[in-house]
């Protein structure tokens, strides 16, 4: 296969240096007790160097001191038959495992490894974990391939039991993409089908083909590369995390929700222990905007209603920072049948990032076409919480605030009594 494994560290940014001597003596900046990434690439056709690579290595070096390792298989990649490529794939891990061995050999630690593949370089890495019976501490699939691996049994793919915690961002499910979940999580950005600001039309020529399928890899670099929380929500599908069916991050305890990226490992226990106590794979949603860094950010508003006549409809909100900015979020499923005394959640996603809070203001409007210019509605308990930085101290300091006001019932108008300056409901 001609492969090469080009070593990156802190000493070599942006130099590669071969990972290992003439002698087969391992290079000098390799440091054993340091985590090792291994990069591995997928087809390519006209064998080019990834666009993503360089940016990649140096953000990851950037984010932590680690060992990168860049596997070049471009000569079992490149060609115009995607089946030969499929079979070298297999050929590939093989030849990796002999160099892990002689890593081993000199004292690294297979615990210590993260593989990040990238289409038919995530079923590399699966493959490789299989070799070694999963003991590999980690492997991240970016959009693993789907032509000729969908439907395929556990050894003839990327699965979970491949290493001791598998994480998988899917992009482009109905195109160059596997649609079915393969790790402990699969994260499905935007459904996992569409991303925003791809081509929509086949004109646009390459682009149009691999632009979803390698947003996974920018959705990975940008966790890296800022500081935004892509908080993902733990769903039967994504049709039902639209309908905000799942805007409770309960079951992940005080982590809250997976986050997409470099971080999820911080999550490894918790979905370990669900796969194996259930059996059922984790599979979390979310939804970007389509420029890097593709950041939204997620609030939840928990709602105790007393009016038994507040049945059928649906209240929105907006919130305004200390700048007398308003920020109007994306709304999911608005409709509610509202119950006496029952907690109503309603997942709110905002293209800015809304700190310092001075107010929430409220809109109920009911389904019916009859409109009540009088009616008046009250309000129980009414809890704002962050979903994408739970910890925030501000929403802290808001949130006991809010619990002070529940105590007495908040009277709010029908939809309607809005101010005009800013949009917010006169009382809130």
């Amino acid at each position: 296969m001609g492969i090469s494994l080009m070593l990156y560290t802190r000493n070599n940014p942006t130099c590669a240096e071969s990972l290992f001597e003439k002698n087969d003596s391992l290079n000098v900046n390799f440091n054993t007790s340091k985590k090792a990434v291994w990069l591995i690439h997928g087809y390519r056709p006209l064998g080019s160097t990834p666009s993503w690579l360089q940016n990649f290595v140096r953000i990851l070096l950037n984010q932590d001191d680690v060992n990168i390792i860049v596997v070049d298989w471009n000569r079992g990649a490149t060609t115009f038959l995607y089946i030969r490529a499929v079979k070298n794939t297999r050929k590939v891990a093989v030849s990796l495992s002999r160099y892990i061995q002689n890593l081993l050999k000199h004292g690294a630690s297979l615990d210590n490894f993260h593989f990040i593949g990238v289409s038919l370089g995530a079923h590399i890495s699966g493959f490789v974990g299989k070799i070694f019976h999963g003991r590999v501490g980690r492997i991240t699939g970016l959009d693993p391939a789907g032509p000729q691996f969908s439907g395929k049994p556990a050894n003839g793919r990327l699965d979970y039991t491949d290493a001791n915690f598998v994480d998988v961002i899917h992009t482009d499910t109905n195109g160059l993409g596997i649609k079915q979940p393969l790790g402990h999580i699969d994260f499905y950005p935007n459904g996992g089908k569409k991303q925003p600001g791809c081509p929509k039309s086949i004109f646009s020529g390459l682009e149009f083909i691999k632009c979803d399928h390698q947003r996974a890899v920018y959705l990975f670099m940008a966790t890296l590369e800022t500081s935004c929380n892509f908080i993902s929500f733990s769903c039967r599908s994504y049709k039902d995390y639209k309908a905000g069916l799942c805007a409770d991050c309960a079951d992940f305890k005080e982590k809250s929700c997976p986050k997409l990226g470099y971080q999820t490992e911080l999550w490894k226990d918790i979905l370990k222990e669900r796969i194996e106590n259930t059996t059922h794979r984790t599979t979390v949603f979310l939804d970007t905007v389509g420029t890097n860094p593709f950041c939204t950010y997620y609030f939840v508003l928990s709602i105790i209603v007393l009016d038994e006549n507040m049945r059928d409809g649906y209240v929105t909100f907006k919130l305004l920072n200390q700048l007398g900015i308003v920020e109007e979020p994306r709304l999911y499923e608005r409709h509610k049948i509202f119950y006496k005394l029952q907690e109503f959640k309603i997942l709110g996603q905002f293209l800015n990032d809304v700190a310092n809070i001075s107010s929430i203001g409220l809109a109920y409007f009911q389904s019916s076409n009859q409109q009540c210019s009088t009616c008046k509605y009250t309000i129980r308990l009414l809890k704002l919480k962050s979903l994408t930085y739970p910890e925030s101290r501000w929403q802290r300091i808001d949130l006991n605030i809010l619990a002070k006001l529940s105590v007495n019932s908040v009277q709010l108008f029908c939809g309607g009594y809005h101010d005009r300056r800013t949009g917010l409901a006169t009382k809130s």
